[in-house]
């Protein structure tokens, strides 16, 4: 059993790499398309430089090779996910790459016929001056079909791509500058083919210009032999009825198989009391999906996060073990024996399960909000702060002081987070905590926390000094700092929405600023902290102490204040 799910997941992970690599060669091409259009905004002549460099690179063995072999390869596996599908009930990002997919071949087979094929079979001279010709003063229809056809293209090549970056830590970083490249690729693009068309139907272009090549062009057995039309109009027949056979036949494969699967169904039941009956072979997730459930599916049903988690309630021993990938999955959350990957589970007998993280249905959401995100796994640094003694320096002032002097301590805190490159997640009271390393890596995310903390620890020190007439007790700061993975999310109700962090990590670090209470010191970080941060610590104390939640103590880090202030010092 164990080797078969391995081999299952081999062949999985083999095919979406296919997938996946045939796809990564397509969009080159096309952005190298697309770049040699733009060259159109130059001039006609600039264009045709560019394009013999293009075919240079496209039109050798080997680039045929990888181009054509690509696209077959990719078309495949779309009609091959389209058939193993058990429900075309899916994300609307996802129905738009499918069908814009489906698109591509109509609107390019001619386009393909008119410029590669021709070429090849009848040495029908394909440069931009032929080519947009054709299609901005001859045939005009087919000039806009085109350029429909570039959008789709590229759109259909951009979702794909945000599809598998968009789970990379460093996406978020240059996901602006990507857009912008997105959007001034395929408009460059147009114009250059726009201006190429101009400057073709210009009446002084053709003095300008050896036409003779042009007319020499127009006489190829391509345009003037019957013959050769008659070839030309079989291989269109061809390429349109292979696509179309394609596409039949797997729609007919699949009405086949739901023929079948009609005798042999079971019934997916909800702790909430729905229940639906789908064919024995549909996944938990698809199941959801057909009975309009709302379900979690962050990484989109491919069993590479833990969003559409179930608890299932009954007899789940006598289920499929889970595979290579679900497994995997499933022991880095640490799941009970009863929890499973609904994307992954194919049930063999009808079974009630609870989904783990529960979906808003979208028409529940009242106006003007939209449904909280479940977030994405991150390794972050998370830093607690808090006034001590917080009670007593403020039994006895007036309500406004008290906000005078809260304010003052959340500017400086803000502050000192914010230039030492964190963000402020919430003020808690008379607490406050920052979160380290959304948009930048473990170490440097630790190394900016200690400084935020140094920096909080001198400015406390700073206004107790300015306040100490006022004050029946100097200002004492404790903070806690450590790091882990945890969930980041926009989460909240309506408008009252923040991007958060939840999870074992934030526990921590809560419990690490209360520990710094405890044991009278300004800063207490745990062991993993000074380790990648690289800091000095020779004659810090240390202890082990016990966290709630967690089986074994953590080493931590105790730092008075006088050596808290001047910690950044002593950084590597």
């Amino acid at each position: 059993m164990a080797s078969l799910a391995a081999s299952i997941d081999f062949s999985e992970r083999s095919v979406r790499r296919a997938r996946l690599g045939s796809g990564l060669i397509m969009f080159v091409f096309i952005s190298l398309h697309f770049s040699n259009h733009a060259l159109g905004l130059i001039s006609v002549s600039a264009a045709d430089e560019g394009r013999r460099l293009f075919t240079a690179l496209w039109r050798n063995p080997l680039g045929t090779l990888a181009l054509y072999g690509a696209i077959f390869t990719h078309l495949a596996l779309v009609l091959r996910s389209i058939y193993i599908r058990r429900s075309l009930v899916m994300p609307k990002g996802e129905t738009a790459q499918i069908l814009l997919g489906l698109a591509i071949p109509l609107l390019l087979i001619d386009h393909v016929i008119g410029t590669r094929i021709a070429r090849a079979l009848f040495h029908y001279r394909d440069d931009y001056e032929t080519i947009v010709r054709q299609l901005w003063i001859n045939v005009p229809g087919n000039g806009l079909r085109q350029v429909i056809a570039l959008v789709v293209v590229w759109v259909h090549g951009c979702i794909g791509l945000h599809y598998w970056l968009r789970y990379r830590p460093w996406y978020q970083n240059i996901v602006a500058p990507l857009l912008a490249v997105a959007i001034l690729v395929p408009v460059l693009a147009i114009l250059g083919f726009i201006e190429m068309g101009r400057t073709i139907a210009e009446p002084a272009y053709e003095g300008m210009v050896d036409t003779g090549r042009y007319e020499a062009n127009l006489n190829t057995r391509y345009l003037t032999d019957p013959a050769a039309q008659a070839e030309i109009a079989m291989i269109r027949v061809g390429l349109y009825g292979s696509f179309a056979t394609a596409l039949l036949g797997v729609v007919a494969a699949r009405g086949v198989r739901r023929w079948r699967e009609r005798v042999d169904q079971i019934t997916v039941r909800y702790q909430s009391g729905e229940s639906i009956q789908v064919p024995r072979g549909f996944s938990v997730l698809e199941a959801s999906r057909l009975a309009g459930i709302p379900h979690y599916s962050v990484c989109g049903g491919k069993g590479q996060c833990s969003t559409c988690r179930v608890q299932i309630l009954d007899q789940y021993e006598d289920l499929p073990a889970p595979d290579k990938l679900e497994l995997s999955t499933l022991k880095r959350i640490n799941a009970a024996a009863d929890v499973r990957l609904a994307c992954q589970l194919h049930p063999n007998h009808d079974i009630t399960v609870v989904p783990l993280l529960v979906a808003a249905a979208e028409t529940a959401l009242p106006a003007n909000t939209q449904e909280t995100s479940p977030g994405r796994e991150r390794e972050i640094v998370v830093l607690f702060c808090d006034i001590r003694n917080f009670t007593t320096l403020t039994e006895t002032r007036l309500p406004f002081d008290i906000v005078f002097l809260l304010n003052r301590y959340f500017a400086l805190v803000g502050n000192a987070v914010e230039k030492a490159g964190g963000r402020i997640d919430k003020f808690i009271g008379d607490g406050a905590m920052a979160l380290f390393g959304i948009g930048s890596s473990p170490e440097q995310a630790c190394r900016q926390a200690l400084v935020a903390a140094a920096s909080i620890a001198r400015d406390i020190e700073k206004l107790s000094d300015e306040l100490s007439e006022e004050l029946s007790l100097p200002l004492r700061i404790a903070i806690g700092i450590h790091t882990g993975p945890a969930v980041v999310g926009t989460l909240g109700y309506g408008r009252v929405r923040s991007t958060t962090a939840i999870g074992d990590t934030v526990n921590v670090a809560s419990r690490l600023e209360t520990a710094a209470k405890e044991f009278d010191v300004a800063l207490v970080i745990s062991e993993p902290v000074a380790a990648l941060a690289g800091i000095e610590l020779t004659g810090i104390e240390s202890r082990e102490i016990s966290v709630r939640g967690r089986a074994l103590p953590l080493k931590v880090y105790m730092i008075p204040r006088d050596k808290a202030a001047g910690l950044p010092e002593g950084s590597a």
